[in-house]
């Protein structure tokens, strides 16, 4: 008779609902280790749609719609932001005559806005992370996800602890439900004190966000007290947005 499986070993018992715990806490515990391997501690964090295509996958023989040129320019946007502040973290290292980066890009791992983001980082030389989470119609990480810093998660609020955690600033580019998601995730947690440390918000694309969510009009009826108003900033220009985020980080480590 032959010994049985350990539990461990057991694809069955691990797959079932009885092992929930056990794959929740491998969710968490197997980034750390390798977060730790790799001597990272500090992120940007990038959010944004999985449905905006780089300029180079439209189509080229249609003209582009208004709003097709206005979301093709949110990737180009992201990839010179993600870029700017590669660069940055890169020259951060290079003054202390060490090598790597202060600051890892990390953004959801897929298509779209996230794609631009690792994209970015790549295009300057550094590396970036992408937090990939497994869903039906999407996503495939994408190409410029460096390949020891690519992950793949099963539980939302586990891939969203590890987003925020290492987090010293946010970039919120335009997107859908789950970019609202995370968004107003992070704003909740921010405003209720359960995030204690400063974090810079930058939501990019005044016209999108304004339009999408009416944040005056959540003052005007009460529901966001005037200092709310004062956790993220707004922009639409990457140069402009690097400048900002470049000072409030900066800041942050002085104080750290």
């Amino acid at each position: 008779m032959k010994n049985p499986v350990k539990a461990y070993n057991n694809k069955e018992f691990l797959n079932s609902p009885d092992a929930r715990t056990i794959r929740i806490l491998a969710e968490y515990l197997e980034p750390v280790q390798r977060f730790r391997q790799q001597t990272i501690r500090d992120t940007i964090v990038f959010f944004g749609s999985a449905r905006i295509p780089a300029p180079e996958k439209t189509q080229k023989d249609v003209p582009p719609t208004d709003i097709e040129q206005k979301l093709s320019r949110y990737y180009e946007d992201a990839v010179k932001l993600s870029s700017l502040l590669t660069t940055w973290s890169i020259d951060l290292c290079r003054q202390r005559n060490q090598n790597g980066q202060q600051f890892y890009i990390c953004s959801g791992g897929g298509p779209g806005i996230m794609e631009a983001a690792n994209r970015g980082a790549h295009e300057a030389g550094g590396q970036s992370i992408g937090l990939n989470i497994s869903i039906p119609f999407e996503q495939e990480s994408n190409p410029f996800v460096t390949e020891d810093l690519s992950f793949e998660f099963h539980y939302f609020f586990i891939r969203k602890f590890w987003f925020v955690y290492l987090a010293k600033a946010l970039v919120i580019f335009p997107g859908g439900f789950g970019t609202i998601d995370e968004m107003m995730e992070l704003l909740t947690l921010t405003q209720t004190g359960k995030i204690n440390k400063p974090m810079p918000v930058v939501l990019y694309g005044t016209d999108y966000w304004k339009s999408v969510i009416n944040f005056d009009e959540l003052l005007k009826w009460g529901m966001i007290s005037p200092e709310d108003l004062d956790l993220f900033r707004f922009f639409d220009d990457p140069d402009e947005a690097f400048r900002h985020l470049q000072k409030e980080v900066e800041y942050l480590l002085e104080v750290e």
